[in-house]
């Protein structure tokens, strides 16, 4: 007679022993590394979309809120936090924290109507053509508090064609203006008259001289850094002066810059390696030490050649090599292995050295992290693993402070015993168990 008194076991994708989580641990592992709707290397989007969706009534609804408030304001994530609110306004339970979730999370004016499309996606058809549900009170409200926060600037840059445009939010939750000055910006969005902003992506699409767009937009310090760096194979192609270009980069705001997009910028403008180089050192010299012995473990495995999403040219190894270059400056004392099928002791060079030792440290094949958290885990050292956990065999327990840096959004994982789990690529990871371990003391 067949028993219902069973224990369920469960398995990475690579066929390890896997953990199981508690709804709260599974969604935020879920949620901290989602570009939602988009495939991963062992999982399809859809499916991991599905799972958040399913995860958030069997949450807290506080404890939801916060995650959706700590996907965009630390991850910098935009679609994913916006499926949480749309999960939150289904469910009575949690549909009463929506609007104040929403006023943190919607950061830009396009994250208005990019909800509304989230919020009307269950139904068939092209969206010009589905039958839209009414809007909640709470996510009106939401709405509402979320058109008070930009200027015409703002609303100007982010009004772009689709479905849903941002007069139409304002239309359909009938906000009230912080002031006359705000209400003549919203008369000038209704009436499509709004200022075009100065941006460089208005610029060369306007038909201007792209030499001549780029050199004014530098001189005027109207080039952020980010867009610096995307734009630097665009500049060269322009012909844009090699020393205007490289002052630019001298003089750029590095300190919300992470390493891995300087390694991105320099793959493709390598002639301007020595001067991304120094910016990079220069945008991690002021972050928190961690004292004593760490041993960092990077993970080469074939996945980890995938990009973060189809829009980005960043691969999550690249990224990875981002925070080791970190990790070499601000570690007191510190050792860099690499492991796929093998494990591999990496010398710890500094910025782009770095980054090219590790790529190179072997072959990218399976995910052997059992072993090489056995070969490499010492008493009395700090063991940081940045991996996607897919393992192809289980993994103990560390035998000291062991930190899994997870960079998926797979739903199984791995570890036995008090691993410290960080779930996402985030400036804060460093941070985090600087922190973490000065609170310990």
């Amino acid at each position: 007679m067949s028993t219902l008194n069973k224990l369920k076991r469960i398995f990475t994708r690579e066929g390890a022993p896997a953990r199981a989580f508690t709804p709260d641990a599974e969604l935020k592992r879920a949620l901290m590394n989602c570009l939602l709707w988009e495939d991963q290397f062992y999982e399809d989007g859809v499916t991991i979309a599905d799972r958040i969706k399913a995860l958030v009534p069997a949450v807290a609804p506080e404890r939801v809120a916060a995650l959706a408030i700590q996907a965009r304001e630390e991850m910098k994530l935009r679609h994913a936090p916006l499926l949480i609110i749309r999960e939150m306004a289904r469910h009575a339970t949690h549909r009463g924290l929506v609007a104040d979730t929403m006023a943190r999370v919607i950061q830009r004016p396009d994250e208005m109507t990019e909800l509304l499309a989230i919020y009307w996606a269950d139904a068939l058809g092209p969206m010009q053509q589905r039958k839209r549900q009414p809007i909640s009170a709470q996510v009106k409200k939401g709405l509402a508090r979320a058109l008070t926060k930009f200027d015409a600037y703002q609303l100007a840059k982010y009004d772009r064609d689709g479905a849903v445009r941002i007069r139409d939010v304002l239309f359909l939750v009938h906000a009230k203006p912080k002031d006359a000055e705000q209400e003549k910006v919203w008369k000038q969005l209704v009436d499509g008259v709004l200022p075009s902003p100065d941006t460089w992506e208005v610029s060369l699409s306007a038909g201007a001289d792209k030499r001549e767009a780029f050199e004014r937009l530098i001189a005027e310090k109207k080039l952020g850094g980010l867009a610096l760096l995307r734009n630097l194979r665009l500049m060269q192609k322009a012909e844009v002066a090699r020393d205007v270009i490289a002052h630019a980069i001298e003089a750029m705001r590095v300190d919300r810059i992470l390493p891995y997009r300087f390694i991105t910028a320099a793959r493709y403008a390598p002639d301007f390696e020595p001067e991304l180089e120094a910016a990079m050192l220069k945008s991690i010299k002021d972050y928190p030490r961690l004292e004593g012995r760490t041993r960092l473990l990077i993970d080469v495995s074939g996945s980890m050649d995938m990009s973060l999403s189809a829009q980005s040219e960043m691969t999550r190894l690249e990224a990875a090599c981002g925070l080791a270059i970190l990790a070499r400056e601000v570690c007191e004392s510190v050792e860099i292995f690499t492991f796929s099928n093998e494990v591999k002791k990496v010398p710890p060079r500094r910025g782009f050295a770095l980054r090219d030792a590790v790529a190179a440290s072997q072959p990218h094949g399976g995910t052997y992290l059992g072993k090489a958290v056995t070969e490499v885990d010492q008493r009395g050292c700090r063991l940081i693993v940045l991996t996607d956990e897919q393992s192809h065999d289980k993994v103990e327990a560390p035998k000291g402070l062991g930190y899994l840096v997870n960079v998926a959004s797979y739903q199984h994982g791995v570890g036995n015993g008090p691993w410290r789990r960080v779930d996402g690529f985030s400036e804060a990871v460093i941070a985090w168990i600087a922190a973490s371990e000065e609170a310990a003391r």
